[in-house]
């Protein structure tokens, strides 16, 4: 991996994030004192750190450590996705039998994660259960299930389904099921439109997911929400189908801020962004930053801090802020708040501050109204946002690479992309849902290990923050359907397509992301690979980290 000779050393790069506490504090929104009050228990991990091989890349195994440290404010869309965010699994990584996402026509290149892991020695009597599964639900002359790699034989299935079974009977065969391959089934059949078998494996399942219980009953949950609300063709309203009332501003602030003192995939996105932005302008006078989801606008605040004791001085910076009707309703108010903060923040460390607000959605964005001034370092940051821009497969307009082209015609210094690895972007309904299961076992397999599974405000979380992705994604079609995330390989097509090169990361910005993954669980790996960081958990990838110029 090559290294700029200006790059920083990582002891100047961990300075980034080592300001003080209260430093940030005094100029963040108020769900930080939300925040200090939250009930999660401990996310330190636990044993010794765990060790894989992936091809042979540099891989870096996660020390144990105590507990997360608090963290000072908190930004983010719904996410992860985090929108969004474990275990029934053994804790030492997720154990997901659902095939491999990654080996997609999309995905030039691959995941690290994709066969890291020892072969499973159950993967044999899996596919015997999924057997006997479709035995219990279809009959015995059903067609066989394939788990080696989940293709799913087509073919009607038989008439003595699970439809015709009575109260007690589906009552006496749950204790025998296994939920995901319930699930699986279930999606199998309303891709194949055999509807009296989706309404029988729907009434099982109500009586199998838990928003309380361990993290697939949690995710089965939200999913046979996504299951109704497609059935019903309500998808595009996410909160009835998730009968659930929109929260207060407060509210989803502090549901927000849970997941993201609990789980790393927003300080992911923000540290390593940060960390190769610093390295890009330290000889420049003038920055011009342009965020297409600035959020709270936190993670600047951190980059400020750190310009601010640059030698010479620090630089005059110009952030220009793009947002989303989500982040403008939890702050309670347009970006005018972030921008307030900011220079407030800015001010109190000398720093020549401006802010500029577009006042409008990223479809929307034209090459005037981002307002770039000759002689600027330009930065772009695309943390978690680009899968949300329709392609060309839901508009002739193709905003996705419109967007790129856009930016490439700034002549960027750099431009930052964190995304999360999956692919649900143009596939089929039944392989968005194989995946959409996959993906979303191990976020909430990660979320489990940080947080007690009867926690209310956990369970608001993840019902307001990542149910609604959930739901989108199983829900929606067309243009109601936002959610439409690509791997890496694919996004890095449509970047070189656009003019740009990949820009090689510094040991220095992997060094920063490796010491703060150390606040959490040691499930969770980085992995560096064809100059971009994954981040996963057990072996499935979660996002990635990429640079281009």
């Amino acid at each position: 991996m090559q290294t700029s000779q200006k790059h920083q050393t990582p002891a100047t790069i961990h300075r980034l994030y080592d300001q003080p506490v209260k430093e940030i504090d005094q100029f963040c929104l108020p769900h930080i004192q939300i925040l200090e009050n939250n009930v999660c228990s401990d996310i330190g991990s636990q044993g010794t750190g765990v060790s894989f091989q992936a091809y042979n890349d540099h891989i870096f195994t996660l020390e144990s450590s105590t507990a997360i440290a608090s963290f000072a404010a908190y930004d983010s869309p719904s996410v992860i996705s985090v929108s969004s965010s474990r275990s029934p699994f053994s804790p030492q990584g997720s154990q997901s039998w659902i095939s491999d996402p990654h080996h997609s026509p999309d995905n030039n290149h691959g995941s690290p994660f994709s066969g890291s892991s020892a072969v499973d020695d159950d993967s044999i009597g899996l596919k015997h259960k999924l057997r006997e599964l479709e035995i219990s639900l279809l009959g015995p002359e059903s067609d066989v299930i394939d788990s080696s790699n989940c293709c799913f034989s087509s073919g009607a299935h038989q008439a003595g389904s699970v439809a015709g079974m009575n109260h007690n009977q589906l009552m006496d065969m749950i204790p025998r099921l296994n939920l995901k391959e319930v699930l699986v089934a279930c999606g199998r059949a309303l891709y194949d439109n055999d509807m009296s078998t989706v309404a029988g494996l729907m009434h099982v399942l109500e009586k199998m997911v838990s928003v309380s219980g361990q993290p697939i009953q949690r995710l089965g949950a939200y999913v046979l929400e996504g299951l109704r609300a497609r059935l019903e063709s309500s998808g595009s309203n996410i909160y009835k189908a998730l009968k659930c009332e929109q929260p207060t501003s407060s509210e989803l602030m502090s549901y927000m801020g849970i997941l993201f003192r609990i789980c790393p995939y927003w300080k992911f996105a923000y540290t390593s962004a940060n960390a190769v932005i610093k390295e890009v302008v330290q000889y420049e006078p003038r920055i011009h930053i342009i965020d297409f989801q600035i959020a709270q606008g936190t993670q600047w605040m951190f980059l400020i801090a750190a310009l601010a004791k640059r030698p010479g001085g620090p630089p005059s910076i110009r952030i220009t802020g793009i947002d989303d009707s989500q982040s403008n309703h939890a702050r309670g108010g347009g970006l005018n708040i972030v921008g307030q903060k900011l220079s407030e923040f800015a001010k109190s460390y000398n720093v020549p501050f401006e802010f500029h607000d577009t006042n409008m959605t990223s479809c929307e964005i034209q090459l005037q109204h981002l307002n770039v001034h000759p002689g600027e370092a330009v930065v772009v940051n695309f943390p978690y946002v680009l899968h949300h821009m329709p392609d060309e497969s839901v508009t002739i307009w193709n905003h996705r690479d419109r967007l790129l082209r856009l930016v490439k015609s700034l002549s960027p210094k750099v431009v930052t992309l964190v995304e999360q690895e999956s692919n649900t972007n143009t596939s089929p309904f039944f392989s968005r849902y194989v995946e959409t299961l996959e993906y979303y076992t191990a976020m909430f397999e990660s979320i489990d290990v940080a947080c007690p599974r009867d926690d209310k405000q956990r369970i608001n979380a993840e019902q307001h923050c990542v149910a609604r992705d959930i739901v989108n994604m199983i829900a929606c079609e067309g243009p109601e359907r936002v959610e439409r995330h690509e791997l890496l390989g694919k996004w890095r097509s449509r970047f070189v397509m656009a003019g740009f090169s990949p820009y090689p990361l510094s040991t220095s910005v992997t060094t920063a992301v490796r010491d703060m993954l150390k606040e959490y669980d040691n499930n969770y790996r980085l992995v560096e690979r064809d100059g971009a960081l994954y981040l996963g958990w057990g072996n499935r990838a979660m996002a990635t980290s990429s640079a281009w110029s």
